[in-house]
């Protein structure tokens, strides 16, 4: 295996101007989710130059190709990449800058496919020295309900062949390039949507008393709820509720008749994520009616928690040590993002892991889902690499 760590090795440097190439051009043609057209079609033209086999169209813009090792139906583990881009106008001042404008890949999508492009490159040159078959899954719509990763899943991308386990990463700004995470166990929480509209009476400012005040009843709700979930949830139990978006089109003089809030709701307990659901709702509800309102809630139930399996996750974690060294792969904490890997994960033993891509000397440091977005390049060739060999190190056990 010594020998087959140094081929990967070699072939990641090899090919390491080529993926970042590729990951320009992605990045300079970002498309939102369930619009991936022409990234799908990049994608399979790719997979027909190296020759891998593929099926496409799967929720439209998906593709799932195999490579078959040495005896394909002895073991099939599949590695998976997301294709679709968020509506965040880019301000970075770049060459290969979003010419859509109004879109731009700035959650490292367009990284997630040129690795699994380039681990795909690898692994198909050297098949003939690994047993089994590699399933690999380009996925639109991670960014939007319900997820691209749920309807590929009733699509049937977990069938024929059926993987014994599968393997995501995803990139982290906060850790330096050259350097990757690992979490066993729970990692991410779940993720529900909330959409409030508090109905009253509007008026003039001045004469609240003949006037029923929405601001005031959302106020309260918003407080309630808040008090709600500390409450009633243990401690043991990462939680949290935020509202990121009030709406209440009154003036310095004015009381309108609506206001509307939008929020998140996290968790990583299915049990009391369906009990908070109940108490939110009737808590807002009963909060307006008794002040004279009307509260609509409604809940869209987004993404379970992603847990990683901790045979998949450990085994994924020594290669990383075998290919990075020791020092250069971190323990990850607990994470109240979301991210619809998370159905794989409810179904397939899964290792999600971290792939850091900063580096203060040139300034690559923006967070995820910020205009200013952007990778140390050099995490490309770490990336292609280490996920090559993670999927052999996963298929010989």
């Amino acid at each position: 295996m010594k020998d087959l760590l140094i081929l990967i090795k070699d072939r990641a440097n090899l090919y390491k101007e080529e993926f970042i190439d590729i990951r320009r051009h992605l990045h300079q043609n970002p498309e939102l989710s369930f619009q991936e057209f022409k990234t799908s079609k990049f994608v399979c033209d790719k997979l027909d130059e190296y020759g891998i086999e593929y099926e496409k169209g799967i929720v439209k813009t998906g593709v799932v190709a195999l490579i078959k090792g040495t005896y394909p139906s002895s073991k099939t583990i599949a590695l998976r990449a997301d294709l679709d881009a968020l509506p965040i106008l880019e301000d970075n001042n770049i060459s290969y800058k979003s010419i859509n404008e109004g879109v731009m890949h700035a959650c490292g999508h367009d990284v997630h496919t040129s690795s699994l492009l380039g681990a795909a490159k690898i692994l198909n040159e050297l098949r003939a020295q690994f047993s089994g078959t590699i399933k690999l899954i380009f996925q639109p719509g991670e960014e939007k309900l319900p997820g691209g990763a749920s309807l590929m899943i009733a699509e049937g991308v977990l069938r024929n062949p059926d993987p014994a386990s599968i393997i995501g990463q995803h990139v982290y700004p906060q850790l330096e390039s050259g350097k990757v995470g690992f979490r066993s166990g729970m990692y991410m929480a779940s993720c529900d949507e909330l959409y409030v509209t508090i109905k009253g009476k509007g008026g003039h400012a001045a004469l609240p008393h003949q006037n029923i005040d929405p601001i005031l009843i959302s106020s309260h709700i918003i407080i309630a709820l808040q008090q709600l979930i500390s409450r009633i949830i243990p401690p043991t139990i990462p939680a949290v509720l935020s509202f990121g978006k009030i709406t209440g089109n009154g003036a310095t003089n004015i009381i309108p008749d609506i206001v509307e809030l939008e929020g998140t709701f996290r968790i990583m307990n299915e049990e009391w994520r369906a009990i908070a659901h109940q108490k939110m709702i009737k808590m807002a509800e009963s909060i307006a009616e008794s002040m004279g309102g009307e509260c609509i809630f409604r809940l869209e139930k987004g993404y379970p928690f992603l847990v990683n399996d901790d045979r998949v996750t450990e085994q994924a974690k020594a290669a990383a040590i075998e290919f990075l060294g020791s020092e250069n792969v971190i323990d990850l904490d607990l994470r109240m993002t979301a991210e619809d890997f998370a159905y794989y994960s409810q179904i397939k033993p899964a290792c999600f892991y971290r792939l850091g891509i900063r580096n203060k000397g040139d300034n690559t440091t923006s967070g995820l889902h910020t205009s200013t977005f952007n990778i140390d390049e050099s995490a490309i060739e770490t990336s292609i690499g280490l996920m090559s060999w993670i999927a052999i190190k996963e298929l010989s056990r």
